[in-house]
Protein backbone atom coordinates (compact mmCIF):
# COMPACT_ATOMS: atom_id res chain seq x y z
CA UNK A 1 0.00 0.00 0.00
CA UNK A 2 1.00 3.24 -1.00
CA UNK A 3 1.54 5.69 1.51
CA UNK A 4 -0.69 9.02 1.17
CA UNK A 5 2.04 12.05 1.11
CA UNK A 6 0.49 15.02 3.15
CA UNK A 7 -1.21 17.85 1.59
CA UNK A 8 1.27 21.22 1.21
CA UNK A 9 0.19 24.25 1.88
CA UNK A 10 2.55 26.57 0.25
CA UNK A 11 1.13 30.29 0.61
CA UNK A 12 -1.21 32.13 2.94
CA UNK A 13 -3.82 32.21 0.17
CA UNK A 14 -3.76 28.61 -0.66
CA UNK A 15 -4.79 28.07 3.69
CA UNK A 16 -7.60 30.50 3.47
CA UNK A 17 -8.67 28.98 0.14
CA UNK A 18 -8.35 25.32 2.62
CA UNK A 19 -10.53 26.65 5.34
CA UNK A 20 -12.93 28.60 2.73
CA UNK A 21 -11.81 32.03 3.90
CA UNK A 22 -12.08 35.32 1.87
CA UNK A 23 -8.72 35.89 -0.29
CA UNK A 24 -6.41 37.51 2.66
CA UNK A 25 -5.87 41.17 2.47
CA UNK A 26 -1.97 40.94 2.61
CA UNK A 27 -0.24 37.63 0.83
CA UNK A 28 2.33 37.13 3.39
CA UNK A 29 0.49 37.75 6.59
CA UNK A 30 -2.64 37.03 7.89
CA UNK A 31 -4.28 36.64 11.33
CA UNK A 32 -7.39 34.44 11.29
CA UNK A 33 -10.36 35.13 13.36
CA UNK A 34 -12.27 31.18 13.25
CA UNK A 35 -15.45 32.92 15.37
CA UNK A 36 -16.55 33.88 11.90
CA UNK A 37 -15.92 30.88 10.28
CA UNK A 38 -19.49 28.59 10.30
CA UNK A 39 -17.59 25.07 10.07
CA UNK A 40 -14.68 23.06 9.33
CA UNK A 41 -14.10 21.45 6.02
CA UNK A 42 -13.28 18.13 6.06
CA UNK A 43 -9.57 16.91 6.53
CA UNK A 44 -8.73 14.11 3.95
CA UNK A 45 -5.13 14.18 4.94
CA UNK A 46 -1.96 14.84 7.04
CA UNK A 47 -1.12 18.90 6.03
CA UNK A 48 2.08 20.46 5.96
CA UNK A 49 2.71 24.71 6.23
CA UNK A 50 5.30 26.02 4.58
CA UNK A 51 4.43 28.98 7.21
CA UNK A 52 4.87 29.97 10.24
CA UNK A 53 1.99 29.80 12.25
CA UNK A 54 0.54 30.78 16.05
CA UNK A 55 -2.77 29.14 17.08
CA UNK A 56 -4.93 30.47 19.97
CA UNK A 57 -7.86 28.12 20.93
CA UNK A 58 -9.93 27.14 23.69
CA UNK A 59 -12.21 24.17 24.84
CA UNK A 60 -11.22 22.48 21.21
CA UNK A 61 -13.41 19.11 21.44
CA UNK A 62 -11.42 17.75 18.44
CA UNK A 63 -8.42 16.15 18.28
CA UNK A 64 -4.60 17.11 17.35
CA UNK A 65 -2.53 14.63 15.68
CA UNK A 66 1.09 15.28 15.50
CA UNK A 67 3.68 13.13 14.11
CA UNK A 68 1.99 9.62 15.54
CA UNK A 69 0.29 11.01 18.65
CA UNK A 70 -2.81 12.20 19.87
CA UNK A 71 -3.79 15.08 22.01
CA UNK A 72 -6.75 16.70 23.08
CA UNK A 73 -6.99 20.42 24.44
CA UNK A 74 -9.08 21.89 26.56
CA UNK A 75 -7.58 24.76 28.23
CA UNK A 76 -7.04 28.22 26.59
CA UNK A 77 -3.96 27.41 24.44
CA UNK A 78 -1.48 28.99 22.47
CA UNK A 79 0.91 26.66 20.18
CA UNK A 80 3.42 27.61 17.47
CA UNK A 81 4.38 25.94 14.00
CA UNK A 82 7.26 26.40 11.96
CA UNK A 83 7.36 25.67 8.01
CA UNK A 84 7.64 21.80 7.53
CA UNK A 85 6.02 20.52 10.38
CA UNK A 86 3.23 17.79 9.85
CA UNK A 87 -0.42 17.89 11.82
CA UNK A 88 -3.81 16.45 11.26
CA UNK A 89 -6.78 18.02 12.37
CA UNK A 90 -9.82 15.51 13.52
CA UNK A 91 -12.97 17.37 14.21
CA UNK A 92 -16.84 16.62 14.52
CA UNK A 93 -18.13 18.32 11.20
CA UNK A 94 -21.27 19.26 12.52
CA UNK A 95 -19.39 21.83 15.01
CA UNK A 96 -19.08 25.32 14.28
CA UNK A 97 -15.81 26.58 14.68
CA UNK A 98 -16.59 28.71 17.68
CA UNK A 99 -17.87 25.69 18.99
CA UNK A 100 -15.10 23.63 18.66
CA UNK A 101 -12.91 26.18 19.97
CA UNK A 102 -10.07 27.85 17.74
CA UNK A 103 -10.17 31.39 18.15
CA UNK A 104 -7.41 32.99 16.02
CA UNK A 105 -4.37 32.01 13.86
CA UNK A 106 -1.60 34.00 12.52
CA UNK A 107 0.27 32.90 9.62
CA UNK A 108 3.52 34.11 8.26
CA UNK A 109 5.36 33.15 5.08
CA UNK A 110 9.06 33.41 5.45
CA UNK A 111 9.05 35.92 2.78
CA UNK A 112 8.01 38.35 5.05
CA UNK A 113 10.73 38.16 7.10
CA UNK A 114 13.36 38.56 4.44
CA UNK A 115 15.51 40.97 5.02
CA UNK A 116 14.82 41.40 8.85
CA UNK A 117 16.87 40.90 12.13
CA UNK A 118 14.09 38.30 13.07
CA UNK A 119 14.56 35.81 10.15
CA UNK A 120 17.74 35.26 11.64
CA UNK A 121 16.24 34.82 15.17
CA UNK A 122 12.77 33.32 15.18
CA UNK A 123 14.00 30.00 15.17
CA UNK A 124 15.89 30.71 18.13
CA UNK A 125 12.83 30.69 20.13
CA UNK A 126 12.77 26.98 20.84
CA UNK A 127 8.80 26.55 21.15
CA UNK A 128 8.68 26.31 17.51
CA UNK A 129 10.25 22.93 18.15
CA UNK A 130 7.94 21.95 20.90
CA UNK A 131 5.94 19.45 20.16
CA UNK A 132 1.80 19.37 20.29
CA UNK A 133 1.00 18.55 24.26
CA UNK A 134 3.98 20.95 25.21
CA UNK A 135 1.76 24.17 24.15
CA UNK A 136 1.46 27.10 26.06
CA UNK A 137 -1.55 27.59 28.66
CA UNK A 138 -2.28 31.23 29.31
CA UNK A 139 -4.23 32.70 31.73
CA UNK A 140 -7.07 34.85 31.32
CA UNK A 141 -4.76 38.11 31.48
CA UNK A 142 -2.06 36.83 29.15
CA UNK A 143 -4.61 35.80 26.37
CA UNK A 144 -5.73 39.35 26.70
CA UNK A 145 -2.23 40.47 25.96
CA UNK A 146 -2.18 37.58 23.06
CA UNK A 147 -5.39 38.96 21.87
CA UNK A 148 -3.97 42.27 21.85
CA UNK A 149 -1.02 42.04 19.55
CA UNK A 150 -2.80 39.83 17.28
CA UNK A 151 -5.18 42.76 16.63
CA UNK A 152 -2.75 45.18 16.38
CA UNK A 153 -1.24 42.77 13.65
CA UNK A 154 -3.99 42.44 11.84
CA UNK A 155 -5.09 46.26 11.88
CA UNK A 156 -1.78 47.39 10.80
CA UNK A 157 -1.75 44.97 7.44
CA UNK A 158 -5.79 46.01 7.02
CA UNK A 159 -4.36 50.16 6.92
CA UNK A 160 -3.03 51.67 3.98
CA UNK A 161 0.35 50.17 3.55
CA UNK A 162 3.32 51.86 3.48
CA UNK A 163 6.89 51.96 4.55
CA UNK A 164 6.81 51.74 7.83
CA UNK A 165 4.12 48.72 7.85
CA UNK A 166 6.53 45.91 7.43
CA UNK A 167 8.61 46.69 10.65
CA UNK A 168 5.71 48.13 13.07
CA UNK A 169 4.19 44.55 12.13
CA UNK A 170 7.53 42.66 12.42
CA UNK A 171 7.90 44.22 15.83
CA UNK A 172 4.34 43.30 17.29
CA UNK A 173 5.60 39.79 15.74
CA UNK A 174 8.63 39.76 18.28
CA UNK A 175 6.26 40.95 21.09
CA UNK A 176 4.02 38.24 20.62
CA UNK A 177 7.00 35.82 20.50
CA UNK A 178 8.86 37.66 23.53
CA UNK A 179 5.31 37.64 25.50
CA UNK A 180 5.02 33.88 24.68
CA UNK A 181 8.65 33.15 26.13
CA UNK A 182 7.84 34.87 29.38
CA UNK A 183 4.78 32.86 29.27
CA UNK A 184 6.41 29.69 28.83
CA UNK A 185 9.27 31.15 31.61
CA UNK A 186 5.89 31.18 34.38
CA UNK A 187 4.66 27.64 32.98
CA UNK A 188 7.90 26.06 34.20
CA UNK A 189 7.98 27.43 37.02
CA UNK A 190 3.82 27.29 38.10
CA UNK A 191 4.08 23.61 36.98
CA UNK A 192 7.10 22.88 39.22
CA UNK A 193 5.85 20.09 40.89
CA UNK A 194 5.65 18.45 37.10
CA UNK A 195 9.07 20.12 36.26
CA UNK A 196 10.81 18.76 38.96
CA UNK A 197 9.69 15.10 38.37
CA UNK A 198 11.06 15.47 34.80
CA UNK A 199 14.69 16.72 36.05
CA UNK A 200 14.38 13.90 38.19
CA UNK A 201 13.68 11.37 36.00
CA UNK A 202 16.42 13.47 33.62
CA UNK A 203 18.92 12.32 36.80
CA UNK A 204 18.06 9.14 36.84
CA UNK A 205 18.68 8.42 33.41
CA UNK A 206 21.80 9.79 33.81
CA UNK A 207 22.90 8.09 36.22
CA UNK A 208 21.80 5.24 35.14
CA UNK A 209 23.40 5.62 31.65
CA UNK A 210 26.69 6.63 32.99
CA UNK A 211 26.85 3.74 35.42
CA UNK A 212 27.18 1.20 32.47
CA UNK A 213 29.22 -1.37 32.09
CA UNK A 214 28.80 -0.79 28.11
CA UNK A 215 29.46 3.12 28.52
CA UNK A 216 32.80 2.96 26.17
CA UNK A 217 30.49 1.13 23.06
CA UNK A 218 26.87 2.89 23.53
CA UNK A 219 28.99 6.54 24.17
CA UNK A 220 27.66 9.59 24.88
CA UNK A 221 23.54 9.81 26.01
CA UNK A 222 21.97 12.29 23.49
CA UNK A 223 20.07 14.99 23.82
CA UNK A 224 17.27 13.31 21.63
CA UNK A 225 17.79 9.95 23.34
CA UNK A 226 16.93 11.30 26.95
CA UNK A 227 14.12 13.65 25.56
CA UNK A 228 12.77 10.94 24.12
CA UNK A 229 13.14 8.52 27.07
CA UNK A 230 11.12 11.16 28.76
CA UNK A 231 8.06 11.42 26.19
CA UNK A 232 8.99 14.96 25.59
CA UNK A 233 10.52 17.41 22.57
CA UNK A 234 14.27 17.89 22.68
CA UNK A 235 13.89 22.01 23.00
CA UNK A 236 10.95 21.49 25.75
CA UNK A 237 13.74 19.81 27.73
CA UNK A 238 16.10 22.75 26.79
CA UNK A 239 13.95 25.09 27.95
CA UNK A 240 12.39 23.25 31.13
CA UNK A 241 16.46 22.84 32.54
CA UNK A 242 17.64 26.46 31.44
CA UNK A 243 14.67 28.10 33.59
CA UNK A 244 15.33 25.82 36.78
CA UNK A 245 18.69 25.46 36.54
CA UNK A 246 20.35 28.15 34.64
CA UNK A 247 22.04 25.33 31.56
CA UNK A 248 20.72 23.59 28.28
CA UNK A 249 20.32 19.57 28.49
CA UNK A 250 23.99 19.00 26.39
CA UNK A 251 25.51 21.02 29.50
CA UNK A 252 23.62 18.73 31.65
CA UNK A 253 25.29 15.82 30.44
CA UNK A 254 28.47 17.24 30.30
CA UNK A 255 28.16 18.46 34.03
CA UNK A 256 26.75 14.80 34.53
CA UNK A 257 29.73 13.23 32.69
CA UNK A 258 32.30 15.65 34.79
CA UNK A 259 30.89 14.34 37.60
CA UNK A 260 31.41 10.95 36.81
CA UNK A 261 35.29 11.62 35.58
CA UNK A 262 36.28 13.43 38.94
CA UNK A 263 34.82 10.16 40.61
CA UNK A 264 37.00 7.81 38.52
CA UNK A 265 40.12 9.84 38.92
CA UNK A 266 40.12 10.22 42.79
CA UNK A 267 39.37 6.76 43.53
CA UNK A 268 41.11 4.49 41.34
CA UNK A 269 44.27 4.05 39.45
CA UNK A 270 43.13 4.00 36.11
CA UNK A 271 45.04 6.21 33.68
CA UNK A 272 42.97 9.38 31.82
CA UNK A 273 43.05 7.62 28.46
CA UNK A 274 41.47 4.60 30.33
CA UNK A 275 38.63 6.71 32.19
CA UNK A 276 38.00 8.79 28.80
CA UNK A 277 36.99 5.34 27.12
CA UNK A 278 34.91 4.30 29.18
CA UNK A 279 33.26 7.46 29.64
CA UNK A 280 32.50 7.30 26.09
CA UNK A 281 34.95 9.11 24.33
CA UNK A 282 36.72 8.15 20.99
CA UNK A 283 39.53 10.36 21.63
CA UNK A 284 41.55 11.21 24.68
CA UNK A 285 41.96 14.83 23.81
CA UNK A 286 38.49 15.41 23.43
CA UNK A 287 37.75 14.43 26.99
CA UNK A 288 40.62 16.34 28.40
CA UNK A 289 39.56 19.91 26.50
CA UNK A 290 36.14 19.14 27.40
CA UNK A 291 37.32 18.38 31.41
CA UNK A 292 39.26 21.32 31.49
CA UNK A 293 36.79 23.93 30.29
CA UNK A 294 34.62 22.77 32.97
CA UNK A 295 37.06 22.54 35.75
CA UNK A 296 40.23 24.82 34.73
CA UNK A 297 42.03 21.74 34.82
CA UNK A 298 43.31 19.48 32.83
CA UNK A 299 42.39 15.61 34.13
CA UNK A 300 45.62 14.84 35.06
CA UNK A 301 46.10 18.17 37.14
CA UNK A 302 42.95 17.46 39.03
CA UNK A 303 44.09 13.95 40.26
CA UNK A 304 47.48 15.44 41.25
CA UNK A 305 45.56 17.66 43.46
CA UNK A 306 44.41 15.10 45.54
CA UNK A 307 48.23 14.11 46.00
Amino acid sequence: MVKKQPFRIKSVREFHQLRGLPKPSHPLISVVNLEGIEKFPDTVSNLVLDLYSVALKKNFTGSFKYGQQNYDFNEGTLFFMAPGQVFRIEHNPNETATKAGWQWVLLIHPDFLWNTALARRIRQYEFFDYSVNEALFLSDKEETTIHGILQNIQQEYHSNIDKFSKQIIISHIEALLNYSERFYSRQFITRDQSSHQIIERLEALLTEHFNRENLATKGLPTVQYLAQALNISPGYLSSLLKVHTGQNTQQHIHNKLIEKAKEKLSTTDMSVSEIAYQLGFEHLQSFSKLFKAKTNLSPLAFRQSFN
